[in-house]
């Protein structure tokens, strides 16, 4: 999960529970070769296989099922081919474990926390939030115990997290002293926060009367949020009995996804609906780089919703959180300094306060495949609307199971958020490039290639070879750029206008799409152009500007954290299309650079629709406006903004002249306007909804009180049906180590003594370390690291090294007398850690060994 280093021991509690789920590399009675099966397996047809382009499939039904416990009943009577939540429940996964027609995927990518409303003191009501002052927030991470929620509440498939960094990804490993040190200070202790919450609570002019809290002579009373369907249940009770013995009085509302959300999310945090709620949280894909937490989980900067817009970090913590989103540091030195400030100043806001890191395993049929992110499960992973199929069969239908959808109105660009809504979604769109499940680096999906030139001494690396990365001393950006935008007179400002004594960045991208792009069609069967480029840039301009009827205030601290890095575009040339992005922000993978700066395409006319929506006041973008303003949150897919819709559609193709039509003048092809709504127009006669893509499936049917969402095959989809299906199962590392049971611990430190053979003598222990991927030899090209470190009897850290490579698969740690007289007489334990470049997640083996006196008898 995690580099090695300080808080080894949760990630070999979380190693050792994927061994005991899996004992064994084959699954208990799953079909092996020459075994009997109830399924007998069929070959898949390779030549029909390699003339299908597009999905894999034929058609996905997504069905609302909250109940895990039918999960592998659903699967084992065919119902259901899989299931896109996580699973945490280790009863369910066993269960799956021992079924014959179901298998299960593990994923190491969610996070379970508390979200606290920041909001008053005083609330609308004339009531008292505690959770308004910073010291009470803090004092939660005291008073809740985080390792009996793992091992109770999750039964073990999780790990304690104290800060906003995962403990499965890189940045935990390279912090990994300041992560201890945070985790001590924030270690489990009721006492403090009992003392830290009763000075607060008298800060707000709260009283204890009878043991109770009072505030102008009311009962404090807390709103606690409960997510009703998993083990937050068990967490939110769990929490009310504590602030209850705290003098709080509790009021538990249990609600599902779909019913929190029009609370924690869609309300104004000061009319105080809720005071605690129990969040979690799914990194779609392997964050390489955590900077951007801090901004996204505690700053207005992070989303548009009411409940962002009222977190009130101070000045210091604002501004840092603000600087590494945009990555301004001078060195790797000065970013690690910065993030380590960042984490402190977080857990003093405790605006989240962190709980567990799950492992999560998602449940499917033996007969079926797909590409499942080792951080965000199915439901995050960027590849399953490529890889998803039979392995049996090609084509057919595919019934998915998950615990809710429809959570929110899905627009274009401030719509549904939740984890499934966007896992649907997904497989209807065609991004500019996609992250690696395994190792969270991109690959191009519409790039042909890339060059990234950054300023000399900025700290960025390439490892795929699809882009270059050139350093420069001074990166000017063209006059001929864009970098604003004047909404009075609708046209683009440029670079010599904005700056006449020119401009500078800290990174040029130049991306150059692929030649047939402007070949391919929307769902609708509209030719993509540069309009589809060029209008959400407009839009992103508009929504901050006070002038703009589009103005959105919650869009605004997004935008202005934009503004400080951004530095400016053009569009270079269309035939075919390269594009030429500058900025100030870095990342350290160059790949990352790249994802962050290439535009992507929206179809330029269902953005219309919605501009014209709001426009006119009738609908909006954000929840937030939709709010302030008492409109409809602007939804393409179903509810009152579809009649909404239409009738604009019909006005869009009446006017005379649309928004912006001057600007988007030289990028529309002629007669464009015109055929696009045309298709469009058709498009929601045919199946009754505006959400239009380009991906491998379209959106056929929407059913809100049913519950379900139908994709079908786009056919026309040009890419080769099993383009990535080479990324279909992640390359882990599997050990196996191998030594001796009890070794002599030789002589003692500062010794003159040397056993015959000289220095070679000396090494007293020999262990071999085999790694393989699916039973053969791992390459030692793609092996990063095998590190070791070796624990006396009081599990303290005698020695750390790295292991010796014996050619592919095969490594040799070496311990000499030295080493092992340090221990003692005893029991030890040897810890091995494997990296690969193919997978982000490291892999850990442990021996447990004893030493003895020199002289003893020792078995090998």
């Amino acid at each position: 999960m995690r580099g090695v280093g300080l808080g080894i021991s949760a990630l070999l509690l979380v190693a050792a529970v994927t061994v005991a789920l899996w004992p064994s590399g084959d699954k208990p009675g799953w079909q092996r070769p020459g075994s009997e099966s109830p399924r007998p397996e069929v070959e898949l047809d390779r030549e029909a296989l390699a003339r299908r382009s597009g999905a894999l499939l034929d058609e996905i039904v997504f069905l609302r099922e909250t109940d895990l416990g039918r999960v592998t009943g659903l699967i084992e009577s065919g119902s259901h081919q899989l299931f896109s939540q996580g699973i945490s429940s280790p009863t369910v996964v066993n269960r799956l474990r021992d079924s014959v027609w179901a298998d299960v995927d593990l994923a190491y990518g969610t996070a379970s926390e508390l979200t606290l409303n920041p909001a008053g003191p005083e609330l609308d009501d004339g009531s008292l939030n505690p959770f308004a002052l910073p010291e009470i927030r803090e004092a939660l991470n005291w008073l809740i115990d985080r390792r009996h929620v793992a091992e109770e509440f999750y039964g073990g498939l999780a790990v304690p997290r104290v800060l906003p960094l995962s403990t499965a990804f890189p940045d935990y490993a390279r912090l990994a002293e300041v992560a201890r040190e945070l985790e001590l200070r924030y270690a489990h202790d009721p006492e403090r926060a009992r003392v830290a919450i009763d000075a607060g609570m008298h800060e707000l002019g709260a009283r204890r009367e009878g043991g109770r809290w009072t505030w102008r002579g009311e009962p404090v009373r807390l709103r606690l949020l409960i997510r009703s369907e998993d083990e937050r249940r068990r967490v939110g009770d769990y929490l009310a009995n504590l602030l209850q013995e705290l003098g709080f009085e509790v009021e538990r509302r249990y609600r599902t996804a779909e019913e929190a959300s029009r609370l924690w999310i869609a309300t104004d945090p000061a009319a105080g609906h809720w005071h605690l709620y129990t969040g979690a949280w799914i990194s779609l894909a392997i964050q390489r780089d955590q900077a951007d937490n801090f901004s996204f989980y505690y700053t207005p900067r992070g989303r548009a919703e009411p409940l962002w817009q009222a977190y009130r970090p101070t000045p210091e913590f604002d501004a840092l959180a603000e600087r590494l989103s945009r990555r301004d540091y001078r060195d790797w030195a000065e970013r690690q300094a910065m993030m380590a400030e960042a984490l402190s100043l977080a857990m003093e806001d405790a605006s989240r306060v962190w709980l567990v890191d799950q492992l999560n395993a998602s449940a499917r049929a033996a007969n079926v495949e797909v590409a499942v992110d080792l951080a965000g499960g199915v439901s995050g992973s960027a590849l399953w609307p490529y890889t998803l199929r039979y392995t049996d069969r090609l084509g057919g239908r595919m019934v998915v199971g998950l615990p809710g959808l429809l959570g929110e109105p899905w627009n274009l660009v401030a719509g549904s958020n939740w984890a499934f809504d966007r896992m649907i979604s997904r497989a209807t769109q065609d991004p500019m490039v996609l992250p690696d499940p395994y190792t969270g680096l991109y690959h191009p999906q519409r790039i042909a290639r890339a060059e990234v030139a950054v300023e000399e001494g900025v700290p960025v690396e390439r490892t795929l070879d699809w882009l270059e990365v050139t350093r420069e001393a001074r990166i000017a950006v063209p006059e001929a750029a864009w970098v604003d935008w004047d909404p009075l007179h609708g046209r683009f400002i440029t670079a010599g206008e904005a700056h006449p004594d020119g401009l500078a960045a800290r990174t040029r991208v130049r991306v150059h799409y692929d030649a047939d792009l402007f070949d391919r069609r929307w769902h609708d069967n509209a030719w993509l152009t540069p309009a589809d480029f060029v209008l959400p840039w407009i839009l992103d301009f508009e929504r901050a500007s006070e002038t703009s009827p589009l103005f959105d205030p919650a869009h605004l601290a997004t935008f202005e954290a934009f503004r400080r890095h951004f530095r400016g575009w053009r569009i270079v040339s269309t035939e075919p299309l390269v594009i030429e992005v500058y900025s100030d922000q870095i990342f350290p993978d160059a790949e990352s650079i790249v994802a962050a700066r290439a535009p992507s395409p929206l179809p330029w006319h269902v953005l219309m629709l919605g501009i014209l929506g709001e426009r006119r006041g009738e609908l909006a973008f954000s929840s937030n406006k939709a709010d302030r303003h008492r409109v409809d949150w602007l939804s393409l897919v179903a509810g009152p903004s579809l009649p909404a819709l239409a009738r604009l559609l019909e006005q869009a193709r009446e006017a005379a002249e649309l928004p912006y039509e001057v600007a988007l003048g030289e990028w529309l092809a002629p007669g464009e306007r015109e055929r696009r709504f045309e298709a469009l127009t058709a498009w929601h006669e045919a199946f009754g909804h505006f959400w239009v893509g380009s991906g491998p499936y379209r959106l056929h049917s929407v059913h809100p009180v049913a519950g379900s969402v139908v994709l079908r095959r786009f056919e026309g989809y040009r890419d080769p049906a099993d383009r990535w299906l080479g990324l279909s199962k992640a390359p882990i590392p599997e050990l196996v180590l191998d030594g001796p049971l009890v070794v002599a611990a030789g002589d003692p430190p500062g010794s003159n003594a040397v056993a015959a053979g000289g220095a070679e003598g000396r090494e007293a222990a020999a262990f071999r370390l085999s790694v393989t991927v699916e039973g053969a030899p791992y390459p030692e090209e793609a092996i990063q690291e095998v590190r070791y470190l070796l624990f006396d009897g009081r599990g303290t850290l005698a020695q750390r090294g790295e292991a010796r490579s014996l050619g592919d698969g095969e490594w040799r740690v070496l311990l000499d007398a030295e080493a092992l007289a340090s221990l003692g007489s005893g029991a030890n334990s040897l810890e091995l850690a494997v990296t690969s470049y193919r997978v982000a997640l490291p892999a850990f083996a442990s021996h447990v060994f004893a030493t003895v006196p020199p002289g003893e008898e020792v078995l090998r």
